[in-house]
């Protein structure tokens, strides 16, 4: 589960270890800096799996759009969907003789058994994951952020509103309508369950568009689609065709791999400043090169999460 990323990770990379980590790289904004840290303090090799990275339709698209291809990028509009297994949670249950739930749980804060935390269900516990934002969030805003240049960095604000159902069973958005702001002025709009933004990732720009999503591309004008990429003069985006390969040449080679651990953060920085406005309802105002939050203390202090002790960096 997500809460246990940064200490697998962590501890693996000061044991002399690579790592290939499942996205969202991280908890926490403030855990995933920590990630970054324990990797290059060790010199590890640490893979994001954001595998569309490693998909030629995600890469044509940035391509596109990185060379200018549709003019200034002046929005960009990104789709996940709802959440998954609606109904109530119920009474405790008795865990099963086959899981450790202590050690499940581990940083996490102790709370009774019950089948529908765990599994693929961790997802929409604010104390394990962030829900559809993280899930999907960190496959298609990380290719918004690909697309835009943004790897090192970050939007500058985050706002918007969102809908809880607390008759579900899960905690998290039902939907949810948030507008990040980049310092240079582009609009990036995610929608969880809104009618006018598809799944996946848009980019509007001053002369066409740029629909991506898995298995699909399509742009306008439609000639756009046909462009030959590796065209004399184009900037070429790091190209990998398989994810994991590219994780098991980088060990070797000891190069960066595609969707390093930084990018991961920062990808999963997007992410969490999303979850931070929808949950508090109110506009984040955020620092990308020093990683805070400015004018607001409470949100500050949900960057970090604390952990149940013995479990620590």
């Amino acid at each position: 589960p997500d809460h246990w990323h940064a200490l697998m990770t962590i501890d693996a990379c000061k044991a002399g270890k690579d790592v290939y980590c499942e996205k969202p790289l991280s908890l926490s904004i403030a855990e995933g800096r920590r990630m970054v840290q324990a990797a290059r303090v060790n010199n590890r090799i640490v893979q994001t799996g954001s595998q569309q990275r490693s998909s030629s339709e995600f890469w044509r698209a940035c391509m596109l759009v990185r060379n200018g291809l549709i003019g200034d990028v002046q929005e960009v509009h990104v789709g996940i969907p709802g959440p998954n297994h609606p109904g109530s949670i119920g009474p405790e249950e008795m865990v099963p003789p086959e899981l450790d739930y202590q050690l499940w749980l581990g940083p996490a804060p102790l709370k009774p058994y019950h089948s529908k935390r765990v599994h693929y269900n961790f997802r929409f516990w604010w104390d394990y994951s962030g829900g559809q934002i993280t899930n999907f969030g960190a496959h298609h805003l990380d290719i918004a952020q690909w697309g835009l240049g943004m790897d090192d960095s970050g939007p500058v604000s985050a706002e918007g509103t969102a809908e809880f159902n607390p008759q579900m069973l899960h905690e998290v958005t039902e939907k949810c309508r948030i507008l990040f702001t980049y310092a240079n002025g582009v609009r990036m709009i995610l929608g969880q369950g809104q009618q006018d933004i598809a799944e996946g990732t848009t980019f509007i720009g001053t002369k066409g568009r740029v629909a991506v999503g898995r298995g699909t591309l399509t742009t306008e004008p439609a000639e756009l689609a046909l462009t030959h990429l590796d065209a004399a003069g184009l900037t070429q985006l790091y190209r990998s065709d398989d994810h994991t390969v590219n994780f098991l040449d980088c060990m070797r080679s000891r190069e960066l791999p595609v969707c390093d651990v930084e990018i991961g953060h920062r990808s999963a920085t997007v992410c969490h400043l999303g979850n931070l406005a929808a949950r508090l309802g109110r506009r984040v105002q955020w620092n990308p090169a020093e990683e805070i939050c400015l004018g607001d203390a409470e949100m500050q202090n949900m960057i970090d999460r604390p952990y149940r002790a013995p479990w620590k960096h």
